[in-house]
This record gives structure tokens, sequence and C-alpha cells, in this order.
């Protein structure tokens, strides 16, 4: 027999119109059974079970729903979802954690801690103390600037004996400390973290690093040398070493080291470019010239000769009878075909060699003259004195086979000299530890866009059309991106969010859930722009609108009021008492122990002390996190907040709402004050307190700058708070504002009737 759906779901409603809890939750598993993508059900199932004291059935509910959205990326839905869970399981470890991801991925740092702190308290409980570092660790990531915390975890690692992970956490804090430049901090944080690991290497840059920064490179050097005792053949440490000796301005040591990088490797002969430089900046011109004449060809082999030429002409500046430095001249000259400058180096060469009275020096450049300028007579007049023309190619290199005997000579790279040369660098390239990405939870909510959870905003009608005027309005949407400018993968990423929600929109459209309907349809068209299925269900909506349909009370929730005048709701249930296991959530360690859900621990109670300090020092940071700091953002607090409005959580998406208010001002050109006033108070009607209603609404008509038609609204919402409250002059003063703009208004004028009605008889209860 083929299950029927709509059969099984009239059943249940009637079984609960009759109160009947346990037959209705019997229909609703028929429906979870046969079709398990009907969330709907699936919580409405959860929600029976929690009154029906059937707890772990419930949680598994939940919990399948939550992890629906994990999967589907909702996060706020997510939240919502194992907030729930949370109310039956209070301080449960594995739904703790998974609040504490998920809150870390909105960007919600101190409810992220606080999640993580029962986990490590859970943890430390059990007796697993590294499981609960761990998370500490995870803590200290939220906070990256904390470097004190990172320390005392740190330590409380070195006690535990994991030295790879104390290690860890030394190089974070000392990387933390170099980005702040507090480099004393730095590097002592990198010392204590170099006696821990065996990968010493991203340790020593941090060392050095932080030597340089101090302008004691000199040590540095000497910690690298030491380190090169044991790995004499580590190429890293060897180019560190090259690093510390040219910012100590060690000229010779650089030479050394940068020569045991060149034996193994002859290609990285511009290593020695600032080697060269050194020496000449510390007044050292012969060998400045010196480490430059051998590696020449190499240079000009590889197109590097502007750069050569640079430090020819710097050496000349400061010795301009600098006799080598003017031999490399006129070889880059003959190397560049540049005739007029080779004319008047060869000039510069032959006066200095013959002031310095080397005769071959001067007879070769004469030589080469005579042949560059066969008229002028001087040229052949001393070169005859000289013994006449030297018989030489006149494009031979000028170099004599002078150099250091570790680096050898132009001929043994032939084998190498068409090769592309590596591209010449003023130092040798070390990269300074830096810190590593993290997510900046101040980031706005628009660079947060691509992780949001849109599903999660919905409005109704009537606060739609009067309050919401500007697409930057609706928190958590942008205007559709053209879907040209996207890559393959988000355009299809889009598309699966976009039909996630359309299967929403088909589901509230089944349900006569028009206003609901319409605000996702809005939303999605905001986001995607104009789509073929989008206008299809738009028809849809247009035609169920058009038939007689009993709708939702329209949404700045106009109304609220109203129905609890009608209908007395029953009274919220009370949390299941016990914190029993469940099967349908696995736990993060089957030997954790469980807290108490009704006594709060003492932090660090019967720890170890070093990590008792360490749980203490997160717990007090977390307590002292204030409301409203920069890290947090309107939008993500506003969608948290009307994420639990929809799953009922009131008092947390009170919490939310005013977080949310208190980060914007009225008279900021935005309706956002005004949205938070009139969510809270709609929350406060339904948690039957109007008078903390009226509080809100108040705020809403004290900020200024609504609309008639919102000022209107915000009035009427306002006497049926006074009316709720009793206060029957103030309700019929207000309504009688309302109804002087507008007689048809929300059928104002039976209100007005039914107070001056009650008024009437206390008065002549009174006579």
């Amino acid at each position: 027999m083929a299950f029927d759906k709509a059969k099984v779901l009239k059943a249940a409603e009637k079984f609960l119109s009759q109160g009947k809890i346990n037959a209705a939750i019997k229909e609703y598993r028929q429906l979870v059974d046969n079709d398990e993508s009907d969330l709907t059900a699936l919580n409405m199932l959860g929600d029976l079970c929690v009154r029906a004291s059937k707890r772990d059935e419930a949680i598994s509910c939940f919990q399948r729903i939550a992890e629906h959205y994990c999967d589907q990326e909702f996060t706020l839905k997510a939240i919502a979802m194992y907030k729930k869970i949370d109310r039956l399981k209070p301080r449960d470890p594995f739904i703790a954690h998974k609040l504490a991801e998920l809150y870390a991925t909105q960007g919600l740092i101190v409810d992220a801690r606080a999640q993580y702190l029962i986990v490590a308290d859970a943890y430390s409980r059990g007796g697993q103390t590294k499981k609960a570092l761990e998370v500490f660790h995870k803590i200290a990531d939220l906070d990256p600037q904390n470097t004190d915390i990172r320390l005392k975890l740190a330590e409380g690692y070195l006690k535990e004996n994991m030295k790879g992970e104390a290690a860890e956490a030394f190089v974070d804090a000392g990387r933390y400390f170099y980005d702040s430049r507090a480099y004393e901090k730095a590097l002592d944080a990198y010392t204590k973290a170099l006696g821990l690991t065996q990968d010493k290497i991203p340790v020593l840059r941090g060392v050095l690093g932080s030597h340089i920064a101090l302008g004691t490179a000199d040590e540095a050097a000497e910690i690298l040398e030491r380190a090169l005792e044991d790995r004499p053949d580590d190429r890293d440490l060897v180019a560190m070493l090259v690093e510390a000796y040219l910012d100590a301005e060690e000229a010779q040591g650089a030479e050394r080291a940068t020569t045991t990088l060149f034996k193994e490797n002859p290609a990285e002969y511009n290593r020695f470019v600032p080697v060269a430089k050194l020496y000449l900046k510390v007044g050292q011109i012969d060998d400045a010239t010196r480490i430059l004449t051998n590696i020449t060809e190499q240079m000009l082999s590889g197109r590097e000769e502007k750069e050569l030429l640079a430090i020819v002409n710097e050496i000349l500046v400061n010795n301009p009878e600098q006799l080598e430095a003017l031999r490399l001249l006129v070889r880059i000259n003959w190397w560049q075909r540049d005739m007029d400058a080779l004319r008047a180096a060869l000039e510069r060469l032959a006066e200095a060699a013959e002031a310095a009275g080397l005769k071959d020096d001067e007879r070769y450049a004469l030589t080469q003259l005579v042949r560059l300028a066969p008229d002028e007579q001087k040229f052949l007049d001393r070169l005859n004195e000289l013994g006449g023309l030297q018989d030489e190619n006149p494009e031979e290199t000028l170099i004599p086979s002078v150099g250091f005997a570790e680096v050898p000579q132009f001929e043994a790279f032939s084998d190498t000299a068409d090769q592309e040369p590596a591209e010449s660098k003023d130092r040798f390239e070390w990269e300074v530890v830096t810190a590593e990405t993290h997510h900046d939870p101040s980031a706005s909510f628009a660079e947060l866009n691509e992780n949001y959870d849109h599903s999660t905003v919905s409005f109704d009608v009537e606060f739609e059309s009067n309050l919401v005027s500007t697409p930057e309005t609706i928190s958590g949407t942008q205007t559709g991106a053209d879907p040209a400018t996207l890559s393959a993968d988000e355009q299809s990423r889009r598309e699966v969010m976009m039909r996630q929600e359309l299967e929403s929109v088909d589901f509230y459209l089944a349900q006569g859930y028009t206003d609901i309907a319409s605000d996702t349809l809005e939303m999605l068209e905001r986001q995607f722009g104009s789509h073929p299925e989008i206008q299809s269900r738009r028809q849809v909506l247009e035609s169920s609108i058009a038939a007689p349909a009993q709708t939702r009370s329209e949404v700045f929730e106009f109304g609220g009021a109203e129905e609890l005048l009608a209908e007395q709701p029953t009274a919220a249930e009370a949390p299941v008492e016990g914190h029993g296991r469940f099967e349908a959530v696995p736990e993060i360690e089957s030997n954790v122990a469980q807290a108490n859900p009704t006594v709060a621990p003492a932090a660090g109670a019967g720890l170890d002390p070093g990590l008792a300090e360490i749980f203490e020092e997160f717990r007090m940071a977390a307590e002292e996190e204030q409301p409203g700091a920069s890290n947090e953002d309107y939008e993500t607090h506003y969608n948290m907040g009307t994420a639990y409005q929809e799953m009922d959580l009131l008092d947390d998406a009170i919490h939310e709402f005013q977080t949310a208010s208190g980060l914007v001002r009225p008279g900021d050109g935005t309706p956002r004050y005004l949205q938070c006033c009139n969510l809270l108070g709609h929350c406060f009607v339904r948690k039957e307190m109007p008078r903390a209603a009226a509080i809100w609404f108040q705020k809403a008509l004290d900020a200024g700058g609504q609309s008639d038609d919102e000022r209107k609204a915000l009035r009427y919402e306002l006497a049926s708070s006074y009316e709720l409250m009793g206060d029957v002059d103030k309700a019929l003063d207000l309504f009688t504002e309302v109804y002087g703009l507008d007689v048809s208004y929300r059928e104002v004028g039976e209100k007005i009737r039914k107070l001056e009605g009650q008024r009437s008889k206390t008065t002549v209860k009174k006579k």
C-alpha cells in the first residue's frame, strides 16, 4: 500500500488538536521514516518528543537536522539546532565542540571560546590532559595576538613532555612577538623552541630574524655555525649563515659561506653580488673587484650587465684608478657594443696603467684604441714607444686569470652558459618568519559572504515593504553578481545554493506560507538576479495570494499581540532533567567525564597546577570579554537572531538582537536600529512580556527617521503591548492615533470599541 503523506499529516494534526502527543508522535515518525528529507516533520517530531519527555529521541532528531545544515553550509541554522540540543543536554562536550567550531566559522570569538572551554574542562576532568591542551591550542588560535596565553600553553605542553607541541607553541608565540616588533620576546620564545624540536630550520629562521631586527646578527651567525657542525651539508643553514654574515657586515664570513653554496651549485653565482657590495660598503675595494672579476662572464651571459656595470662604476667612484675595475669596465663595454663608452674606458685604462707602470695593460688598451680611432696620432705614438701593436683579438676578455682558489673560472661553466640564469638579487633571499593567515574576526560581513548562510534571512511582508527599501538593508545578501565573471566552481556552487532555497520555497507554498515564500524569493532575486526558476515560483505565489487563504500575520509581525489576547499559549516547556548519553550523537572520547548540567564546575579543579593556571587564564579571558567587541559585526548577530527566532529559541534571539542593536545607533542612515527594536519587541510579545516589548517599540518610535507607514505600524504594536499590560488608557490613545491616520488599518476601529467597552465597565464598577 502506497504511503499517503497527506493523510498521515492530517491525522497527526488531528491528534495534536486533541492534545494526544504520543499518538501525534507515531504519525510524525511515519512521515520521517518515509521521507528522510522532510526536515520540517523531523523538527516537529523532535519538539513533540521534548513535550513527551522523550529526550534522547528528540536529540536524535535535532542532531540529524543540524548535521544536514552543516553539510549544506547553513551555519546559522546549524548553530540554532545545536543550541536546541544544548538546552536538552547542557555542557555536553560533543555539542560544545560542534558549536565552538561553528561559532569560530562565523567569527563569534567569545561564544566559540566559551564552548571550547566546556570541551577542555571535560577532557581535563577525564584525565585527558593532552586532549585538553589541544583544545586550549584552538582557543589560543581564536585570539592570535594573545601571546601570553600561547606561552602558558607551551609551558603546559612541556609539563606533559609534549616537546613537539611545546616547540610549535613557542614558535607561534615568537612569530606573533616578531610581528608586533617585540623582538627580544620573540628571540626568547624562539630560543626556547630551539632545544625542543628536530626540525630546527623554521626555528633558526625565527632566531635569525629576531637577531637581525635587534642588530645582533653576529650572534645569530655564531648559533648557525654551531648548528652547521652537526649538519654541515644543510644548504638552508648555510644560506641563513650567509644572511647573518651579510647583515653583521662580516664580509669574509659571508664570502666563505657563499663559496660553500657556490661549490654545490655553480649556477648560483649571483649569490656573490651582495658579498661584493658588502666589501665595497666596508671599503675593501680590491676584494669587491676580485669577487666581481670571477663572476663577470656568468653575469654577462645571464644578461645582468646593467647590475654589474652599476657596481663597477661605484667602485670607480671610490677609486677612479682601480685597474682591475677599469678592466671590467672595458669588458662590459665590449659586451654591450657601446663604442663610445668603450673608447672612454680604454683611455682611462691606458692612463691608469701608465701611472702604475703596467706597460702590458697600457699597451693592450692603446692597441684597442688605435683600432677604434686610427686617426688619433697620440695613441699610435705612445704605442710605438711601448713596442707596437699587440697581436690580440679585440673582443678577447681583458680579465686576467685572477681570483680566489675556491671559485672556478668562467670556463668551468661552459656547459651552463646557455641556461637561463637565476634572477639577480640585491641580497640573498631569506623569508622572514611571519604570521600564518587567520580569519579576521573583525572582517566585515560582506567579506564573509561566501561562507554566509543566506537561508536564515526572512522578513514578513509588511516589514519588507515598510522598512527595507535598499539592498543593503537585507542582512547577508548582495546584488546578484554577473555569472560571466564567476569561475565554473563558483557558478556551480551558486546554482546548488539557489536550488536548495527554491526547495524551501516549494515547501512554503505547499503549506500556505506565502509571506515566507515571498521573502525568500525576493532574497534570491537580490542574490542571484532574475532566473526562470525564481520567476516560475513567483507566478505560483501570485496565484496563491489571489486565492482566499489565511496567511500569517504581516511582520513587523504586526498582530502578534492580538494573537496572544485571542489564544492563551501553553507555558514554555521546562528543559528535561538529567544528563544522560544519547546514541545518535557520538562522544568526542568514550571516556570523557560527563559534566553535571546543573552545577558549574570550578575551573581547573583536580588538575595539574600548571594546567589549572592555563584553564583559569582562558576562563577569565572569556568572562572579561565585553559584548560588542570589534571582532563582531552587526550582520552576524542580526542574522543569528533571526535564525534563533525561527527555531523558537527566543532567549538566544533576544540576546543576539540586543547585541546587534548595541553595534548600531539611531539616525545612522540605515534602518538597522529600527529592525532590531522591532524584532526585540515581537520576541518579548511571544515570551508574554508586554512591558519589555513596549520598551523596544517605544525605542523604535523615538529613534525617528521612519516613514508614515512605519510610524503607524509601530504605534499599533505599542498600543497592542499596552493592551496586553492592561493599560487601557494608553492603548486607547495610541489606537486612536492610528485610527485618525487610517480608519481601515488592521481593524483598529474594532479595537477601540472593545477597549472603550472595557473602560466603561470599569468606570461603572468604581461608581
